[in-house]
């Protein structure tokens, strides 16, 4: 390599890797899928570095990288499916006793992401509030319903904050257009908002309601875990396509599944919400990875549990592959929530 294109990608790193973060957020969004998002993001700065040199600077570095970027999302959602949670697909079930559990594997499921992936200052409650409120599962799976292009232009507009004529150049069609299509979106989302918990969650608080979660998860105290939803609380399991609804139900079914076996937890954060990785008892006597539990809350209590029952997500946590045979609660881990 010459000095001279060394040089050249040492300043292209400099200028794009601050838009890294924002970039990913962007295209999990856009796709719903933490593996597709960061494959996006690579895509998105290896063609951005292979044409730097063609940068003619009449735009910003962040909006050249947020064109590429857009573009790369609209090309892979033409052959990509609508990711879903299981509420997107069906009414919740009130009787635990008789749900199918079987995992349906085939269906393109919505992934969580890791809130420290897309958070710039993780000590900066304005920003962790901006992620939860931008990335919150509800809010993802939403875009999901819409056309790729609506998807886009909401995106751009609502949320990185672009005018509809600048996202109007991003997609390469005029502003009455992407006036149209953000209309669209629009209308299709209305009510679709900001989150139900509309104060901003102080990190005390979301920080008291997952230690509370993740202890009376290890010791299976079902009244410590009830105490801690909403009568109207919802709980999803993908890729299992039945969800429940009501503290009755839920507490049933942990009961009758899941506090039937020995569990460890570690607290982490996901979408900008608190978040607690689950493992089982393994034939050694260890605890392998199960799920990650995303905790949604509303007026101090949990309103919503979404569990994702992907191994392949542990690592991208920065998770343990296995736990030794001791609750969180007697060791110190260095995994804490950020929200």
């Amino acid at each position: 390599m010459s000095a001279e294109r060394r040089e050249s990608g040492e300043e292209f790193a400099r200028l794009a890797e601050p838009y890294r973060r924002e970039l990913l957020a962007h295209c999990y969004r856009m796709l719903g899928s933490l593996h597709d998002a960061e494959d996006l993001v690579q895509e998105t700065l290896l063609r951005a570095w292979r044409g730097y040199g063609t940068f003619d600077g009449r735009s910003s570095v962040r909006t050249w990288l947020y064109r590429i970027a857009t573009n790369a999302c609209l090309s892979a959602l033409r052959s990509s499916s609508r990711r879903v949670l299981p509420s997107d697909l069906r009414g919740a079930i009130d009787d635990p006793e008789t749900a199918d559990l079987t995992r349906v594997d085939s269906v393109p499921w919505l992934d969580p992401i890791p809130t420290n992936q897309v958070l710039d200052h993780p000590g900066d409650p304005a920003t962790i509030v901006a992620v939860r409120d931008s990335t919150r599962l509800a809010l993802v799976s939403a875009f999901q319903r819409l056309p790729a292009r609506q998807r886009a232009v909401l995106i751009l507009v609502e949320v990185v904050g672009f005018r509809p004529a600048e996202a109007a150049g991003l997609l390469g069609v005029t502003t009455t257009a992407a006036r149209s299509l953000l209309q669209r979106a629009r209308e299709t989302l209305a009510g679709t908002g900001p989150t139900r918990d509309q104060a901003p969650m102080v990190s005390a608080v979301g920080n008291t309601i997952l230690r509370r979660y993740l202890e009376a998860f290890e010791s299976s105290d079902v009244a410590a875990l009830a105490a801690l939803l909403r009568d109207d609380v919802e709980y999803e399991m993908p890729p299992i396509p039945v969800w429940f609804l009501g503290r009755a139900a839920v507490v049933d079914h942990l009961t009758r599944r899941v506090f039937t076996r020995p569990r460890r937890a570690l607290p982490t954060s996901a979408n900008g919400h608190p978040a607690v990785a689950t493992y089982s008892r393994a034939a050694d006597g260890s605890f392998a990875p199960h799920g990650i539990h995303v905790l949604d809350t509303e007026s101090g209590l949990i309103s919503r549990i979404v569990v994702f029952l992907d191994r392949s997500l542990f690592p991208l946590f920065g998770l343990p592959a296995t736990l030794p045979d001791r609750p969180y609660a007697a060791a110190a881990h260095p995994h804490t929530a950020t929200s």
